[in-house]
């Protein structure tokens, strides 16, 4: 099944949801990074709910970029997304290795630390939106919910699950966000929803999961979106940095008469230069 997020609303429009199931967006990133399980379950909860909050945003060109700044040995994670599903993300450390939390599962809380979490909004505009919130919990969705109640006043709840296979690769991925009124009912419904990776193992949709949240109001889907990790680096794109950062540093690196090698944080490619691709990139500069 391939990744998709759908956009709801309930309540006479009270009440806006989303839901996603995102397994093979997060398994690609895993790929791309080489990610311990720990490493991967914190970057895949984060990506799901980027991919979402991605899709809140109007604008063709608008960028949500989530930034999770932390003491932990994970030594943070970035990720950014475009209103069209299309996310990508990285962590610190794609190593990190900790023993299991209390409860036997994977230690993300432990892996990220203490620390804050940014949100910043880019939608053409002179400036960015920037919202950031103190971690509550470490575990990511509780400290998105804490995120929307105090810096968007938008009552939220928000949920988040990575599951891995024992050889370490992804077996489900997904994740809810329900936003506002009548709470009471809205919180006792989500109470009962003990893990979001439960409920795709049995079978859920996003469909059917935001039914389960939203049992007792009438849900209605308005729109289908198609998530995927996605990264929009180029060699174009490297040798337009390349050549913004100057004359003076590209000759150091030309009379060092090496090939040099270039990397993208967000998907791990690399990209080679070699001396006379360099002496090129040279004259190109003003």
């Amino acid at each position: 099944m391939n990744d998709y997020i759908i956009r709801a609303i309930a309540a006479n429009d009270q009440i806006r949801a989303f839901a996603a199931v995102t397994t093979e967006t997060v398994e690609t990133a895993r790929q791309d990074h080489n990610t311990s399980p720990v490493a991967t379950a914190a970057l895949g909860r984060l990506l799901t709910a980027g991919a979402m909050m991605g899709t809140m945003m109007k604008g063709d060109k608008d960028i949500l970029t989530l930034q999770i700044k932390a003491g932990g040995p994970l030594e943070g994670i970035t990720v950014t997304a475009d209103s069209k599903g299309r996310v990508k993300g990285y962590v610190g450390n794609p190593d990190v290795c900790i023993p299991a939390n209390s409860k036997g599962k994977l230690d993300v809380a432990g892996a990220v630390g203490v620390g804050f979490m940014n949100v910043i909004k880019d939608m053409g505009l002179k400036e960015p939106y920037v919202g950031q919130v103190a971690l509550q919990t470490s575990e990511i969705a509780e400290d998105l919910t804490y995120y929307f109640a105090t810096s968007e006043q938008v009552p939220s709840a928000v949920g988040l699950g990575v599951l891995m296979n024992k050889d370490n690769t992804v077996r489900q991925a997904g994740g809810f966000i329900v936003q506002l009124m009548p709470f009471a009912k809205l919180e006792e419904n989500v109470q009962k929803i003990t893990s979001v990776t439960n409920l795709l193992e049995e079978g859920h949709t996003p469909e059917s999961l935001l039914e389960k949240v939203l049992e007792g109001f009438d849900m209605e889907i308005n729109e289908k979106v198609p998530t995927e990790f996605y990264c929009n680096c180029s060699r174009e794109r490297v040798e337009k940095a390349l050549i913004s950062i100057g004359r003076k540093e590209l000759n150091e690196m030309i009379q060092e008469g090496k090939s040099i090698e270039m990397n993208c944080h967000f998907c791990n490619k690399n990209y080679e230069f070699t001396v006379e691709e360099l002496k090129e990139i040279l004259r190109k500069c003003k």
